[in-house]
């Protein structure tokens, strides 16, 4: 059998209707309306105030915007130092982010690659899709490497 429109139904049991209460003794939630007699929670509004004041606070600490255009929700280049291309590159190697991510060097190429100079480097290496500080690219072109954005 296949499945139709009119033969679907909720499961049993999940569209169970709330109990309404204070609406005649007869309903056997009347009256006090199972809230037991006098006292702050008896009363309306006198439940979970300071639940409310503890949520406000916690609300305070979250960040007012969240989403796309949020600057935390931007993803920023991963950073990699001339020392790691250093160690792990030969001489005219060619350096891209998928080759990067292949390696283990980076979490993921989505975001791109910075490189960072942190270290020396003495190899002439062929840099595409990498971003670079101005030290960087310095370094890569005086050692006989290229650099393509």
């Amino acid at each position: 059998m296949s499945l139709q429109a009119h033969l679907v139904q909720p499961s049993v049991g999940s569209n169970k209707k709330s109990k309404r209460v204070g609406r005649g003794n007869s309903s056997q939630k009347g009256t006090t309306a199972g809230r037991g007699t006098k006292g702050q929670k008896a009363r309306s509004g006198g439940r979970g105030g300071n639940a409310r004041r503890s949520f406000k606070h916690a609300l305070q600490k979250v960040p007012k915007r969240r989403g796309l255009g949020f600057p935390a929700s931007i993803e920023k280049p991963q950073a990699l130092t001339l020392a790691t291309l250093e160690r792990v590159f030969t001489a005219g190697a060619k350096v891209s982010p998928q080759i990067l991510e292949d390696r283990g060097l980076i979490r993921t190429a989505k975001n791109g690659v910075k490189i960072v100079a942190s270290g020396k480097l003495t190899k002439a290496l062929n840099l595409e899709g990498c971003l670079a500080s101005k030290s960087v690219i310095a370094s890569i072109e005086q050692n006989g490497g290229t650099l393509k954005f």
